[in-house]
């Protein structure tokens, strides 16, 4: 019986290109695929003949063979593209690993130690030390090379062998049913080396747990939560693989006096009454340790603030400073002698036809206004 034309098993034109074989043949495969179809040789054989076309057609030289010859391309004793002596060869294998890498290992990865793991460490500073920049040293209890077998993890004078289930490859295959998976070598873990006389000083694993002391440079003007990358300074990795880096991210400890919004500093200040109203200086502290006089204008509100320039946090790596903020906060007296409540009662009745508190003033004439058009 002839054989079926290739482009009518997948059904597609002539002229489909690679992605709509591609979409054709996925499609198909599923829907035909034994498992799913168990004990059905119709299926099993429609699923081969799939397999067979596109192996054909999504190779560019053989599709041109195809198309110029047909069938008898591919005759005269040659394996055809469809031939699963040794499993697929290509086709359906790479639409699986497509689909399904992780569970059949993915791509191919060159043999060897995996690389270290990285490392966090948690460093607090106080806003003063964010602001001035910080040179400390930190202590890290990690993995390091052994010094006795310099990483390798064979007794000094020997040295690894081949891995001999995965000759050297770090991976192995293994067939289950249509598919072949490949995975890493449970014999070496990956390496593709085996070591016969384990180094006694590190069981064989080329890398010992210490504790070792790492020089940090805080910089100016650093934030809270900043993350700090050291190369290299994470764990070493087994059997001489390059160590993980270690990440030193910065919290930033709450200030009693200030409180930080990027480069700028705010400040609540308490201003007496009497200087609120009659005006006058205060010295309020900055971050860098000073004092700075504030001159405080007569009638000052509660919430009214003062800027002072370059008076903030320092900037990251520049030279440059942000803002300091001071937010007035009109303190109004406590534990009165009868004196001080006999003047405040002669003060209040002195201005009695001045406007001395336009705030409220303004707000009780609002609020009756309110009431008038409530009645209307």
């Amino acid at each position: 019986m002839a054989k079926q034309d290739f482009y009518d098993i997948l059904g597609v034109s002539r002229s489909a290109n690679a992605d709509e074989l591609k979409r054709a043949y996925r499609k198909l495969a599923m829907q035909y695929h034994p498992d799913r179809n168990p004990g059905d040789k119709s299926a099993e054989q429609k699923f081969k003949d799939i397999n067979e076309a596109y192996d054909v057609l999504k190779d560019d030289q053989k599709r041109a063979a195809y198309d110029r010859f047909g069938h008898a391309a591919f005759e005269n004793g040659s394996r055809g593209p469809g031939d699963f002596g040794g499993g697929f060869s290509g086709g359906f294998a790479d639409i699986f690993e497509e689909m399904f890498g992780a569970m059949g290992g993915g791509r191919r990865t060159q043999a060897g130690p995996s690389r270290g793991s990285d490392l966090r460490y948690n460093l607090d500073v106080s806003l003063e030390e964010a602001f001035r920049g910080k040179q400390t040293t930190i202590r890290v209890a990690t993995f390091v090379h052994c010094d006795s077998c310099k990483g390798s993890g064979a007794e000094p004078g020997t040295r690894p062998s081949s891995c001999r289930t995965c000759h050297g490859h770090g991976r192995v295959r293994r067939q289950q049913g249509f598919f072949t998976l490949e995975q890493t070598c449970p014999t070496c873990q990956g390496s593709g080396q085996t070591i016969d006389k384990p180094c006694k000083s590190c069981g064989g694993q080329g890398r010992v747990r210490r504790e070792k002391t790492l020089s940090v440079n805080i910089p100016p003007g650093v934030e809270d939560g900043t993350r700090i990358r050291l190369a290299g300074e994470g764990e070493a990795g087994p059997h001489g693989a390059a160590p993980g880096d270690l990440y030193i991210f910065v919290s930033i400890a709450p200030h009693q006096l200030f409180q930080r919004d990027g480069a700028n500093i705010f400040c609540r200040v308490p201003i007496p009454i009497t200087t609120a109203a009659l005006g006058g200086t205060i010295e309020v502290p900055t971050v860098e340790g000073s004092r700075t006089r504030v001159t405080v204008p007569p009638g000052t509100q509660s919430g009214h603030q003062f800027r002072l320039r370059g008076k903030g946090m320092s900037v990251l790596r520049s030279n440059l400073r942000g803002d300091m903020y001071i937010h007035a906060i009109v303190e109004t007296p406590v534990n009165l002698t009868k004196r001080q409540q006999e003047l405040l009662r002669e003060f209040e009745n002195a201005g009695e036809n001045r406007k001395t508190n336009p705030e409220s003033e303004g707000f009780f004439a609002r609020v009756k206004e309110f009431f008038e058009d409530l009645r209307e």
